[in-house]
């Protein structure tokens, strides 16, 4: 492969939406930075390019120069750092606002020519949820210190891997009935492997920039549907119980204490309103047609992986 000259710097490029993204930026030539807090556990990126194409580098967006020391030589940055929960030193703040603000101003003083920062759908300085809060503070500070960034906005991002319908198939497996929280919310989950095409085309300047953008996939359910969809994937029959928020929140206390909690106060405030693509976004177009991608279908995944869900895994594919 002739690589290009052209240095990408992915912070948080080993998790879920990362990995996918690392492949599509390495299949276009480009030497990448995938910038994390634990390089010895970023191994498996290294094998996502060609020999010495793909290097993991140590960076904390909470340490500005560390992420100076990631940037600096590369020409596009992208930032996929995220957190579900906040433990120790990992607040919302510290690492959707904050975080994002150095990222942001380390790039425009490094004379990055193009800058991508992955938010999230929902993102809303009025909401209830700490989370959606700080990612929309960060959405602000991105765009003051490098106006002509793009960032992206998905619903909920499915594929092998994910953390949304592989929780709810191991939960269809452990539990005799599924608890379902703000089960009228609607989503429009959105595919992996569309949503890193999306950033991949951001990054090589095929957007507008300085612009939000919102990705959904092609389908909109409530939350309620989602999880009979995974049981209907599975073959189960596990019966659904609506759960109040006042109790689901009471729930989730005892569990706050796990290293990675099933859920948290917070998801339930977040659970409780619509995760979809704006009307706004749509007339305006800032949405995946504006990436010109044609996103995919639930159907065509979803059964790839939750077979290992089903009573007998994959020898119910063969006997179905």
């Amino acid at each position: 492969m002739d690589l290009s000259p052209t240095i990408v710097t992915v912070f948080g490029g080993a998790g879920f939406i990362g990995t996918q993204l690392v492949q599509q930026l390495a299949r276009r030539g480009y030497r990448i930075r995938v910038a994390v807090r634990r390089p010895d556990l970023a191994g498996h990126v290294r094998p996502l390019g060609a020999v010495g194409q793909v290097m993991p580098i140590q960076a904390n967006i909470r340490n500005r120069d560390s992420v100076e020391r990631a940037i600096r030589g590369a020409a596009i940055v992208i930032n996929l750092v995220g957190i579900g929960n906040e433990r120790g030193k990992q607040r919302f703040r510290a690492v959707h606002t904050l975080g994002a603000k150095n990222v942001a101003e380390a790039a425009r003083a490094l004379g990055v020519t193009q800058l991508v920062h992955v938010s999230a759908l929902g993102a809303d300085p009025q909401s209830p949820s700490t989370y959606a809060r700080s990612k929309a503070f960060g959405e602000t500070e991105v765009l003051v210190a490098y106006p002509g960034a793009v960032i992206i906005r998905p619903s909920i991002v499915f594929g092998p891997g994910d953390g949304f319908f592989n929780r709810y198939g191991m939960l269809a497996r452990l539990l005799p009935v599924l608890p379902v929280i703000g089960g009228k919310s609607r989503f429009q989950p959105v595919y992996v492997g569309d949503v890193a095409e999306a950033i991949a085309r951001a990054a090589e300047g095929k957007v507008r920039t300085g612009r939000i953008y919102e990705i959904g996939g092609p389908e909109v359910a409530t939350h309620k549907q989602l999880v009979a969809r995974v049981l209907a994937d599975t073959g189960r029959n596990n019966p659904l119980l609506p759960l109040p928020a006042g109790l689901a929140k009471l729930m989730a206390l005892p569990l706050a204490i796990l290293p990675s909690p099933l859920i948290t106060a917070d998801q339930v405030d977040l659970l409780q309103t619509d995760n979809i693509v704006s009307e706004q976004a749509q007339r305006e177009k800032r949405t995946l047609a504006a990436f010109d991608i044609t996103p995919t279908a639930m159907d065509a995944i979803l059964p790839s992986y939750l077979w290992r869900f089903m009573k007998n895994g994959q020898f119910d594919r063969q006997t179905a």
